[in-house]
This record gives C-alpha cells, structure tokens and sequence, in this order.
C-alpha cells in the first residue's frame, strides 16, 4: 500500500475572513488556497483531501458562503476555502462583493504558497473561472488544476473532457489532477501536489538561474 503523502494529525479551525480589509488569522504559516465556481464541487473535495466528513460545510444552495475559511493543518499549512463564485442566481450586487475579497486575499496574503483552482470536468471553463486563472498566472503563484466530479463520466468521455479543459486554459493535460470526491480517485495525487507546494520556495523571491551561484550571504 502506497504511503499516505498527507497524513492528517489535527486540524483546527481558525475562523472566517469576510471583508477584504477585515479579520485573518495571524500569517505563521504557508497557505494553500482552494477556488472554484460555486457547486464545482470544493467542499466536497476538501473534506475528501483532509479524510474529513464535515470539515468544510457541503451547501445545498451554491453561492452562499460568502467568507473565507482557513484551517491550520498539521502545524504544516493553512488550508483556505475561497468562496465559490459565479453562481447565476445570486444578485449582482453580492457578486461584486466577491472579487475585492478573493483578489484582496490573494494579493495581499504574505504567505500565500500556492491556489488549488477546480474545474467540472463536465462543462466549459467559465467567462469567471478564465479569469481567476489569467489573475493566478498575473501575480505568478504557483497553481494546480483539478477537474473534479470525474466519476460521471466513463475514461474515454472523461480524457477528452480533460484535454479540451487543458486546451482552453492553456495547461498542459500531464498537468491536470482528475478526481473524485465519490470515489477518492486523485485524492493521493492532488496531497502530494499539495505538499510539494508547501514545501516550495516562496515564490515571490529571486530564484537561482541554473548553472549561477547564489549570492553569498551579505551581497
């Protein structure tokens, strides 16, 4: 049996986030954040990862958590819950509460180490869900592609669905994380992704070129 690459010990709820400007946990520790339109399926997904049956709250009405979460993980992570967006019934005016609260988030946070953006491998990437990864792409972090809900489709409906997803957003297919929330399947994959994220340097800082040696300390 393969080992567990994310193997949860404790995981505490540290509260929500409403406004841009508004309460955070204090930053100690590198987030990881997970973002998708509404009823793509997150919580089920996040519940799933964290091997956890309530961990993140599954609504029966898309659209309505309008807070961010995060969840200290292991001493190891944040894991934080961006509000689903782009839910066709919500009111315009709840909708342009959205964007300076992701956005804020995901420009401001100093930890910030990496976004786990969803897609339903069913349908289109959305006019938002484009637009979420052309901001990723803007600011540079790092970014994992998971198509959810795979197991409503059979394998060969399922790879078409994924490279044409990949077409459309620009990633490459290898690249893309198939899963499942019913089944489990991508689960291991998607926390070893996840870890290896973690585990990364901050982004946000010089990299080496390869084949140049790092500057010595004081230069």
């Amino acid at each position: 049996m393969a080992k567990d690459p994310l193997v949860i010990r404790h995981i505490d709820y540290l509260g929500p986030m409403a406004t841009a400007e508004g309460w955070r946990p204090e930053v100690t520790l590198p987030e990881i954040a997970f973002a998708g339109r509404s009823n793509v399926g997150k919580s089920s997904l996040i519940n799933k990862l964290t091997r956890r049956k309530a961990l993140a709250r599954v609504s029966k009405t898309p659209g309505r958590t309008r807070e961010i979460h995060f969840f200290r993980v292991n001493d190891d992570f944040v894991l934080v819950d961006l509000p689903g967006y782009g839910y066709a019934r919500i009111a315009k005016e709840r909708k342009a509460e959205w964007k300076p609260l992701i956005e804020g988030f995901l420009s401001q946070s100093p930890r910030l180490q990496g976004i786990v953006q969803l897609l339903d491998v069913r349908h289109d990437p959305t006019i938002d869900d484009l637009e979420m990864l052309e901001y990723l792409a803007e600011i540079g972090v790092p970014t994992l592609v998971v198509v959810t809900k795979v197991d409503k489709l059979n394998k060969s409906e399922r790879w078409k669905r994924i490279v044409a997803i990949a077409h459309q957003t620009g990633v490459d297919d290898d690249q893309v994380i198939p899963f499942s929330a019913e089944t489990g399947e991508g689960r291991d994959e998607l926390a070893e992704a996840v870890m290896q994220i973690v585990k990364m340097p901050d982004w946000r800082l010089p990299q080496p070129v390869e084949g140049e040696a790092e500057p010595e300390a004081g230069e």
